[in-house]
C-alpha cells in the first residue's frame, strides 16, 4: 500500500452511504469509527429510513457534531431505496457502504484508497469478521497479501465466493464504475441483483487479504427472520446474473449455470425443511422453474469439478429426492 498524505485535502473524497433502521444500540459505535478514520477526507451520508425508534434523533445529533456527515430522513423503503437515496446527493470520487450496525478498523478508509491509487483499481475489498450480539468474535488470519484482478477473473471469483463476496460493504468503489446501476427495492439478497453489474464494468479490482470490516450477526436482523417465499429472491438476482454472464462474459456461462443450479438445491432444501402450506408448494414450484431457467445440461454436469457433481447429476433427475437425501445425510 502507498502512503497517504493524511492532512491534504485534495485527496479523493470518499462518500459513506448508511442506511439507518431498528439500530438504536449499534448506531453510535458505527458512526463513531468512521468520524474516527485515519483518512479524514469523507462524507458520511446517513440515510434514516423511517425508523421508528430514536435514530432520527441520532442521526441529527451527530450531524450537529461533524459538518463531515449529513441527514436524509425519508419514509420506510427498505435498505435498497435508503443506499440509491444516498447515491443520489454523493459527491466523492469513490463510493462506500457501511450497514449502521456493524463497524469497521480506523485505517479502513487509508488502506483501501491508498491500494485503490497505487494499483489503479475501479473497486477493492477487504476480509470481514462476523461477531455476535454476546460479544464473541469469529477467528481470522490476514497474510495482507494484495492482488489484482481482470473483471472476468473477478466475477468467477465472485460466483465461486472463495476470494470476492456479493456483499457491498466491505468495499470501496470508483464513483464511475457504479454509474447508473441502482440496488434493486423491494427484494432481500440485494447486493445479489447489484455487485455482479459492478464487476462486470470494472477494468480491475482487488482484494486485501487484511481484516477490517466487523459484520453483526443478530437474530432480529433480515437474515435473522425465519425462511419465507422473499428468500428466494436470491434465485432471481443469480437469474439475472446468469444471462448478464452469458452476454457480456460467455467464458463463464458454464460456471454461473452450475452455481445457480447449485443454489436450487440450497434452497429447496431450506424451503423442504422450514416452510409448510401452500408457502412451502409455491417455493417448490419457484425453485424448480429456476432450475429449469438454468438450462444446465448433462454435459455441463460432466465438465464439472469438485464434490457437488455426483449431486448435480441426482438433481438433474430428481430435484426433490436429492435435496431429501441430502437433508438426511445432514448435508447443507
Amino acid at each position: 500500500m502507498m502512503n497517504l498524505d493524511l492532512n491534504n485535502k485534495k485527496q479523493p473524497l470518499i462518500s459513506i452511504i448508511v442506511p439507518v433502521y431498528k439500530v438504536n444500540n449499534y448506531l453510535n459505535r458505527c458512526v463513531t469509527r468512521l468520524m474516527n478514520q485515519s483518512y479524514t477526507n469523507i462524507e458520511v451520508i446517513l440515510v434514516d429510513d423511517g425508523s421508528p425508534d430514536d435514530c432520527a434523533s441520532q442521526c441529527d445529533e451527530w450531524m450537529e457534531k461533524d459538518d463531515r456527515i449529513s441527514v436524509i430522513h425519508k419514509i420506510n423503503g427498505g435498505l435498497s431505496d435508503a443506499r440509491n437515496y444516498g447515491l443520489k446527493i454523493a459527491d466523492g470520487e469513490f463510493i462506500s457502504f457501511i450497514d449502521s450496525d456493524d463497524y469497521i478498523s480506523e485505517d479502513f478508509y487509508e488502506a483501501l484508497l491508498s491500494t485503490a491509487l497505487k494499483h489503479k483499481s475501479d473497486i477493492v475489498e477487504c476480509n470481514v469478521c462476523k461477531f455476535f450480539e454476546n460479544g464473541e468474535y469469529d477467528e481470522y488470519h490476514d497474510d495482507l497479501d494484495v492482488n489484482d484482478y481482470s473483471a472476468s477473473e473477478g466475477l468467477s471469483a465472485l460466483i465461486d465466493e472463495q476470494i470476492f463476496h456479493q456483499h457491498v460493504w466491505n468495499k470501496i468503489y470508483k464513483r464511475d464504475v457504479i454509474r447508473d446501476v441502482t440496488f434493486a427495492v423491494g427484494k432481500q439478497h440485494e447486493d445479489v441483483f447489484w455487485t455482479y453489474q459492478i464487476f462486470g464494468q470494472a477494468e480491475r479490482i482487488t482484494k486485501i487479504n487484511k481484516t477490517m470490516y466487523f459484520y453483526l450477526q443478530r437474530e432480529s436482523s433480515i437474515m435473522g427472520q425465519r425462511y419465507n417465499l422473499r428468500r428466494l429472491d436470491y434465485l432471481e438476482g443469480k437469474w439475472n446474473r446468469q444471462l448478464y454472464i452469458e452476454k457480456n462474459h460467455p467464458e463463464l456461462s458454464q460456471k454461473a449455470k452450475l452455481d445457480l443450479f447449485g443454489s436450487c438445491i440450497y434452497a429447496l432444501q431450506c424451503v423442504i425443511k422450514y416452510m409448510s402450506g401452500d408457502e412451502k408448494r409455491h417455493a417448490i414450484s419457484v425453485v424448480r422453474e429456476y432450475k429449469r431457467k438454468s438450462h444446465l445440461t448433462f454435459k455441463n454436469i460432466k465438465d464439472a469439478q469438485g464434490g457437488m457433481k455426483k449431486y448435480y447429476y441426482l438433481a438433474k433427475i430428481n430435484l426433490y429426492l436429492c435435496c431429501k437425501l441430502r437433508i438426511l445425510k445432514g448435508i447443507e
